[in-house]
């Protein structure tokens, strides 16, 4: 589920800046990508303890 939110918002990303999308909307898209990926990894690391 977490892995499909990444995806979908790496697309978004990728498709706002390839249509020139505001910096102000590919930041909020990095950032909230960025805020997922780490997410996952806290999520992986806490299964591994």
């Amino acid at each position: 589920m977490l892995n499909d939110k990444i995806r979908e918002t790496r697309e978004r990303l990728n498709e706002s800046i390839i249509t020139g999308k505001s910096y102000e909307e590919i930041y909020k898209l990095s950032v909230e990508l960025d805020e997922l990926i780490a997410e996952y990894y806290i999520g992986n690391k806490e299964k591994e303890s």
